[in-house]
């Protein structure tokens, strides 16, 4: 919702401190502006950070990760410090977002009642055809968990403030044209350069490397040659889908359920509201003598949209004539406004006069839909499909029953279960802790895997439900590897070609750094390369972001001081594959603006903004008084 505000924004400032904003608080959600008081997990300057307030935000990252990793988040969430980080992170967010608020009202900073209003009516998602849509509004702040629209505003309220004091500190930072400038010749600042790469592969015929080498390096890097603990599962699976290939569902059995269930296919009544609000105020008597007036003028026949501009409290919906969106039967908050709705006729649409705790409403009827029926053609295939699935679950549900019974009471063999299933047991190839293929890379699966239930005592597991009501296993190891070192025997011909490379890569070294000495004195190394088998590459106008040419050759390439007349520019660089390159700054092009570089002062902007923000948050935190209570934190939340 606050990535569309900073999309509508407009201006560098704007954009720099909305994303400021949304990185500060991307923790923070709806659970943060509720008043339900808990216990604190932290207190800032005497307030508390409610237990509440912790696992709203603590959910939304956690589930925004989940989204983000998918079935590796599995994997995360087992490793106790990353979760240790992750619930801190979402604290120290939570006691920014704090320090902020405080801040902004020591500074009797305001956001005004209609700045939130226009806010509102131009956010993007709020609008259909380009024009804000109050059923719209209605039902995705709902979806968002805000009861009513003031609990919205208020929440907008709190975000806005916080954007206002976050610009106010970051506007101050700018950058001057001379900086753009320099930055944009540097950008695009190219060098005419030539360089000869020299193969290490030419070296290692001629090298030699001893038993007692080999042995050397392979104590010195036992790690290298580690591998890990690992097993062999046999198993048996239990998968929906091969289930529902054994079912079959018949015309007449959808026909019998359609009749039974006739409701399920039907389309409520639905009604379109508007409505005219009129707040109690300090005299409840004269609010209601006003909505009766008004409620007379729109039994009358007058206009009931610029009825509701005129006169209702509820401003959002007095935008749009009062309207209220659709309703079905029983779906309104209010119970008095849905018997309301649903009293009225189409003759006769406005009913009279609710009392809510909101105030005193008019309600008209501005839309009808008469209940729908949809016919047995229609959703036949619809039926058949969730009646084959329903069987197929039901015997899913027994057949795990069955395996889980005969896994206990067999616990040496899964033979029993398989032979009860109609299947065979299957055995995994060797599985480590991660890193397997489907579904054995399930974190349940490979918990009860390396346990010492099944590695020591040979028991199978549990029903391991790797999908819920889709497939489960049940496991026991056939095979077990504990973690080991490889023996110098199965690896000392890797050791020898790693031993054989490194010193074809000290050769290469070598004599490039003769190459370079021959150079800065002056002297041709033409026929020194041609006997090394390789030549100089001849490369102008070389740029920052050129991909035909090695990565280090070209970091190295502007690493490289400016030529003079009086001394070469020269150096080397080992590349990725142990081979050496040598590299001649010929000469240094000053670079140019382009259209490209229009963003330069922008890009500028921002970093300077996120520096003077964070400073600022560091300031805050630094006279601040900040106790955490991490022991409440820490507690398991799921």
């Amino acid at each position: 919702m606050l990535e569309k505000i900073r999309e509508g924004s407009k201006g560098v400032t704007a954009k720099v401190i909305l994303g400021l904003v949304i990185a500060t608080f991307i923790f923070a959600g709806v659970g943060t502006y509720t008043n339900q008081v808990d216990t604190s997990v932290a207190k800032v300057n005497g307030e508390e950070i409610s237990q509440q307030a912790f696992q709203e935000a603590y959910r939304q990252q956690r589930n925004r990760l989940q989204s983000q990793f998918g079935e590796m988040f599995a994997t995360l969430e087992s490793n106790d410090a990353y979760m240790a980080n992750l619930r801190e992170s979402v604290l120290e967010q939570l006691i920014n977002e704090e320090l902020l608020d405080q801040n902004a009202v020591s500074l009797d900073m305001r956001i005004g009642a209609e700045q939130i209003k226009q806010t509102i009516l131009q956010m993007p998602e709020f609008q259909l055809d380009g024009k804000f849509d109050n059923g719209r509004f209605q039902a995705l702040i709902q979806q968002a968990g805000f009861y009513d629209a003031s609990s919205f505003s208020r929440y907008l309220s709190e975000t806005m403030l916080r954007q206002q004091l976050a610009q106010s500190i970051s506007a101050t930072e700018f950058s001057l044209p001379y900086q753009q400038e320099m930055a944009i010749k540097l950008n695009n600042q190219t060098r005419d350069v030539r360089y000869a790469i020299l193969s290490t592969e030419g070296f290692k015929s001629d090298i030699q490397v001893s038993a007692e080498e080999v042995e050397e390096y392979y104590q010195a890097n036992q790690a290298r040659f580690a591998t890990p603990e690992m097993v062999k599962l046999d198993y048996v699976d239990l998968n929906l889908a091969d289930l529902l290939d054994d079912i079959s569902v018949t015309e007449q059995q959808a026909q019998e359920f359609y009749e039974q269930n006739t409701n399920s296919y039907t389309k409520a009544e639905r009604r379109r509201a508007a409505h005219i609000l009129f707040e109690f105020g300090d005299d409840k008597s004269a609010a209601k003598k006003q909505a009766e007036e008004v409620l007379a003028k729109a039994k009358a026949g007058e206009d009931f949209a610029e009825l509701a501009k005129q006169y209702s409290a509820d401003t959002f919906s007095a935008e749009n004539g009062g309207d209220l969106d659709w309703y079905t039967p029983g779906s309104m908050d209010e119970a008095v406004m849905d018997e309301a709705l649903f009293s009225v006729s189409e003759d006769a649409p406005v009913a009279d006069l609710v009392e809510t705790d909101y105030g005193f409403h008019v309600i008209k009827m501005t839309g009808f839909e008469a209940e729908q029926v949809k016919t047995f053609a229609e959703v036949k295939d619809e039926i058949l499909a969730s009646l084959k699935n329903d069987q197929a679950l039901e015997r899913f549900y027994e057949q795990q029953s069955t395996m889980e019974q005969l896994s206990f009471e067999v616990a040496n063999s899964l033979d029993d279960v398989a032979a009860a299933l109609n299947t065979t047991v299957k055995t995994t190839d060797w599985l480590t802790r991660a890193g397997n293929p489907e579904p054995f890379n399930n974190v349940s699966i490979l918990d009860a895997a390396f346990s010492n239930e099944l590695m020591e005592e040979g028991l199978n597991s549990e029903v391991i439900e790797v999908t819920p009501e889709q497939l489960s296993v049940v496991v026991r190891v056939a095979d077990y590897k504990a973690a080991d070192t490889k023996p110098l025997a199965d690896v000392k011909d890797e050791i020898s070609d790693i031993l054989i490379q490194q010193k074809a890569t000290e050769i290469a070294r070598s004599k490039t750094d003769n190459l370079i000495e021959q150079l800065q004195a002056g002297e041709n190394v033409d026929a020194g390369l041609t006997e090394l088998g390789t030549e100089f590459v001849e490369h102008a106008a070389l740029t920052r972001r050129d991909a035909t040419v090695e990565g280090a050759i070209v970091q190295t390439a502007f690493s490289l001081p400016q030529p003079t007349a009086d001394a070469l520019s020269v150096s080397s660089v080992e590349l990725a594959n142990g081979d050496y390159a040598l590299i001649h700054l010929v000469a240094v092009n000053e670079g140019v603006a382009g259209e490209q570089d229009a963003t330069v002062a922008e890009q500028q902007q921002r970093m300077l903004a996120q520096s003077a923000f964070a400073a600022y948050l560091e300031q805050l935190k630094a006279n601040a008084e900040v106790v955490k209570t991490l022991s409440k934190a820490d507690a398991p939340l799921y």
